[in-house]
């Protein structure tokens, strides 16, 4: 059995297509759940990020003069398939061959809105089942809970500086945004796929009792990003001795609720200067992560994907 077919279309109409021009966000996420839940990944960097994570595609749809650059991501596909179940291979993946690859000439694709700031290639893959989060915090030392944070350009911002900086997973909150969102997948350049990740909290109702009781139950203690009178210096020494961290970032422009900065066992900002009282939720994230998290070696090498 082939991996994939090349389909050529002239048309946007193909029911086929669906996932690409039809169906809104809301819809790829809910209405195909949840074992046919689905993400759009744009660009062959965060294709290639989303395949190499083991991301399961559904179809692909390329301008015509990508089906040569594309070449390298089939090629893998056909050697997942041939692999066999087990580990990468055909059963794990849970896919369904041969992927169709729908190849149309640009024009025809630019009459897709936003086609141009895919650089002329999209693909659709099968949404993961995300862990459970005392899973994830079994082994996590420094991990960051977003809380409401509706721009889902901060929350693809905030996975990119998480994957640079060392975080090891980040949590969810029931009033965030969708980490799968294509907005917020591209933005962060495919290291949504790198950084684990989940929800935490049953629903905004229980929110934050249930969470901050499921991070305490894993020994890590609670951290508020908040401009309180008793928040403490993002660079107090105290932080660093400090096991287990869970970090809070806020909604932009209000930040976190009274709860959740009342239920979390310390508060914490970052000194500013001439009067300022805040950074964009993302560029904070990143002086936070940066401070609190373990460095990377300046003697670490940049590893090149097939698209840079």
């Amino acid at each position: 059995m082939a991996a994939y077919e090349i389909i050529h279309i002239t048309s946007l109409d193909d029911p086929r297509l669906d996932a690409y021009t039809k169906l809104t966000e809301r819809e790829l996420r809910s209405v195909l759940e949840p074992e046919k839940g689905i993400f759009i990944a744009e660009s062959m960097k965060v294709i290639e990020r989303a395949l190499a994570a083991g991301m399961q595609p559904v179809s692909f749809l390329l301008g015509e003069r990508w089906l040569d650059a594309v070449q390298p991501l089939l090629d893998g596909l056909e050697r997942r398939l041939a692999s066999g179940p087990g580990e990468g291979g055909a059963e794990q993946a849970g896919g369904e061959y041969p992927i169709p690859v729908f190849v149309g000439p640009m024009d025809l694709l630019e009459q897709l809105t936003g086609f141009s700031v895919t650089r002329g290639a999209l693909c659709a893959c099968r949404r993961p089942k995300l862990p459970d989060p005392r899973e994830l915090l079994s082994e996590a030392h420094r991990v960051c809970v977003l809380e409401g944070i509706v721009d889902h350009t901060n929350v693809g911002a905030i996975f990119r500086s998480a994957a640079a900086l060392n975080v090891d997973a980040l949590l969810v909150s029931p009033t965030c945004c969708d980490p799968l969102y294509r907005r917020a997948v591209r933005v962060s350049m495919g290291t949504v796929f790198q950084v684990p990740w989940t929800r935490i909290g049953s629903d905004a109702r229980h929110w934050p009792a249930d969470g901050i009781a499921t991070l305490h139950e894993a020994g890590f203690t609670c951290a508020a990003m908040a401009l309180t009178d008793d928040s403490v210096s993002l660079d107090d020494p105290a932080l660093a001795e400090i096991d287990r961290l869970a970090l809070f970032m806020g909604t932009e422009g209000a930040g976190l609720g009274r709860r959740t900065i009342s239920g979390c066992d310390m508060a914490v900002r970052i000194p500013m200067a001439h009067g300022v009282d805040s950074l964009n939720v993302a560029a904070a994230s990143a002086v936070a992560f940066w401070q609190l998290c373990p460095h990377a070696s300046n003697s670490y090498h940049y590893q090149r994907g097939i698209y840079g």
